[in-house]
């Protein structure tokens, strides 16, 4: 976990939010699948690995209330706190580790953009998700977005895995019931391809 603070630190340090690979001006694929759980505008959302993604402008734009960014990286969290200005007062920002994280309370929809394919050994996969299993709410959503089948096999300078609808339910197991799969081809700054897989699900119980 030391190593993995060590690396997302030095690069957040050094680079802009709009420089990063995976930047996206607006998460539009994010932001539909959030509208589709219906969820209420005082929904607990917690968007894991969010640094100084611009997705908490979008639901703060839509009037969501109860909005947490949880990033192991205090500068990439500093990116977005920044951008934001007096915004941020209305967001909770958590500079921690997935894998170490206990909510306070029950999180009613949780979201993850490319953090989980980072988790490349057993021991931090199986910590995800005892972390996701003890934070959600009974009935509560899932967004995971990772690099696709056929999406890169490195980023950032480090190994990741891919995802398919069989990969993730593997992972996650029958408490989660998967509701919806997109792809999207992302066109990084460099005007290269990345494929990703979004999964939607719900916990059913």
């Amino acid at each position: 976990m030391l190593k993995r603070h060590k690396h997302w630190e030095e690069v957040w340090s050094k680079t802009h939010s709009h420089e990063a690979t995976w930047y996206q001006e607006s998460p539009e694929v994010s932001l539909g699948l959030i509208q589709a759980t219906e969820i209420d505008r005082k929904a607990r959302i917690l968007d894991i690995g969010g640094g100084p993604s611009t997705l908490v402008d979008g639901l703060l734009d839509r009037g969501f209330e109860n909005l947490s960014v949880l990033d192991l990286s205090h500068s990439a969290l500093g990116h977005a706190k920044a951008r934001l200005g007096s915004r941020s007062e209305h967001v909770a920002w958590i500079t921690e580790d997935v894998t170490t994280f206990h909510a306070d309370e029950p999180i009613d929809l949780w979201h993850d953009r490319a953090v989980l394919h980072f988790l490349t050994k057993k021991r931090d996969r199986e910590l995800y998700v005892q972390t996701l299993s003890e934070s959600l709410a009974p009935e509560g959503h899932v967004i995971i977005a990772t690099f696709a089948l056929d999406g890169p096999k490195r980023c950032s300078g480090l190994r990741v895995l891919r995802y398919g609808a069989r990969e993730i339910s593997a992972l996650l197991g029958t408490d989660f019931l998967l509701l919806e799969v997109l792809r999207e081809t992302h066109l990084t700054p460099g005007n290269i391809e990345q494929r990703f897989t979004y999964f939607r699900l719900q916990r059913q119980r």
